[in-house]
């Protein structure tokens, strides 16, 4: 009869911790906000970003199983894969120069570990990183300069927000 109700409460405890979603990072320099009711959309495009309600954004995963997103940075539109690897947000050389960045201004003086080796980047600052209604200003940032395919939306931004939560379908931002 104990095991029973040890084999029952565990797999409500594991039902309500399906429910609420499989990761909630909260920023710990902020208090949580209430919860919110989300109904995420089923993704249409592989690099959608919708936004479900005025105060959360939800990125759809794509048919890769990673998540992009359709980013305002700077006023200009990049697209950026979901890194959370990735202590910053990290840009091509490409995506660079589309910001503004150029090459001649660009000093490759900080030695960083990428998933393809050891590279040489420069550090910038970006004035401000959107993806719907998450918008943060300031963001530290570096140009790799080389090894890199796509941009990547690091830490930090990520770790700016005030909560990420994940789901099987989609990445939530709480701003």
């Amino acid at each position: 009869m104990l095991k029973s109700a040890i084999v029952l409460g565990s797999a409500v405890f594991c039902a309500v911790l399906v429910g609420t979603g499989i990761l909630s990072l909260d920023d710990s320099s902020t208090h949580l906000e209430s919860a919110q009711t989300l109904s995420v959309p089923t993704p249409s495009a592989d690099i959608a970003s919708t936004t479900t309600d005025t105060h959360v954004t939800a990125i759809p995963k794509a048919s890769d199983g990673h998540f992009w997103a359709n980013a305002t940075v700077n006023s200009r539109a990049v697209r950026l894969l979901v890194d959370t690897g990735a202590t910053v947000v990290a840009l091509t050389p490409a995506d660079a120069q589309r910001l503004g960045f150029g090459s001649s201004n660009l000093v490759y003086d900080r030695e960083v570990s990428t998933a393809n080796g050891k590279t040489m980047a420069a550090a910038i600052n970006l004035t401000t990183v959107g993806i719907g209604q998450s918008t943060v200003h300031n963001v530290e940032a570096m140009v790799i300069k080389d090894g890199l395919t796509t941009s990547l939306l690091g830490m930090s931004y990520l770790g700016r927000l005030s909560r990420i939560e994940a789901t099987r379908s989609s990445l939530i931002l709480h701003p």
